[in-house]
């Protein structure tokens, strides 16, 4: 999951520097603008190209070629990898979809194009660990991808806004250091690799569903999930490599968030900007729920 999060990150960083020089026109034209379709398209094309390459150059150039093989991988990492796709896949379709949409492009041509380059987008990263002997294909990543796709998607058709918003939030733990090589030696690597320090939430907007004038229209309310002690995919690893049996366990959590889309400003590049990171979850208190039973409050969590 670590490579696809590294994408969404490198196709962020991309982005905004793209758009450095072009603050003046973000604002999104009322009808179909074909420089602007134009221009959306090709610099989509050569980001995406671009993220593909590097991509591939990191996480794939040094492992061996196979043919091109599936793989199970439904009941590793307690299918924290699964969320991170899920994550992916429709921050991937939102950033797609609004460029249309700066584009004067209808709301319909929006979804399509912006979920289809998503999804196509996620299913050459699935061909690529399809053709690398350590990894293969999976069909989970395939459905968990879809279903990230078809959140955004269904929103705008339900409601025309997104009102739930798939988040991310990481801390670091003291797994890491034990297995360096997988979970990762830096703060970055971690960011990326441990899933016991990472946590992906549901964001609800809370106005947009009680039409409370009471309730800030920024306030949102979200729950989330984690995992801890995983030190590799399945438990079973553990005695094989001589790593110690920590107790493998979900959590559950309850916290407060903020949407950032719906801070009011008139400037342009913290509209671009708050866009842009939204899929960061708010620190803010957090109850947690623990599967083995116990409960744990957090005055502040992310």
């Amino acid at each position: 999951m670590y490579r696809f999060l590294y994408t969404i990150l490198l196709l962020f960083t991309l982005s905004l520097h793209a758009q450095r020089e072009q603050f003046s026109f973000l604002k999104p034209s009322d009808s179909l603008n074909k420089p602007r379709r134009n221009a959306v398209v090709i610099t989509t094309t050569g980001l995406a190209t671009t993220a593909l390459v590097g991509l591939h150059q990191l996480w794939y150039s040094d492992y061996p070629q196979s043919k091109f093989h599936f793989i199970n991988d439904n009941d590793e990492w307690l299918q924290m990898d699964k969320a991170g796709h899920l994550l992916s896949c429709y921050h991937l379709s939102r950033l797609s979809a609004e460029s249309f949409r700066w584009a004067g492009m209808s709301q319909k041509s929006q979804l399509l194009y912006g979920a289809a380059s998503a999804w196509a987008f996620m299913s050459v990263v699935e061909v690529f660990d399809g053709y690398s002997a350590e990894w293969g294909a999976s069909l989970g990543d395939v459905v968990a991808n879809t279903t990230g796709t078809a959140l955004f998607v269904s929103q705008e058709l339900l409601w025309k806004e997104q009102r739930i918003l798939p988040k991310f939030s990481f801390h670091q733990t003291y797994f890491a250091p034990q297995r360096p090589n997988t979970l990762g030696s830096s703060f970055n690597e971690q960011l990326l690799k441990d899933y016991n320090g990472q946590t992906y939430w549901l964001s609800a907007n809370l106005q947009a569903f009680t039409k409370s004038n009471f309730i800030p229209n920024w306030l949102n309310v979200a729950v989330g999930y984690g995992a801890n002690g995983l030190l590799t995919g399945k438990s079973e690893n553990n005695t094989v490599l001589g790593l110690n049996n920590y107790p493998r366990e979900r959590q559950f959590y309850l916290s407060l968030d903020i949407d950032l889309t719906k801070i009011r400003t008139k400037n342009r590049i913290l509209k671009t900007v708050f866009s842009t990171f939204n899929f960061l979850k708010i620190p803010a208190p957090t109850l947690e729920y623990q599967a083995s039973g116990k409960w744990k409050g957090h005055w502040i969590y992310f």
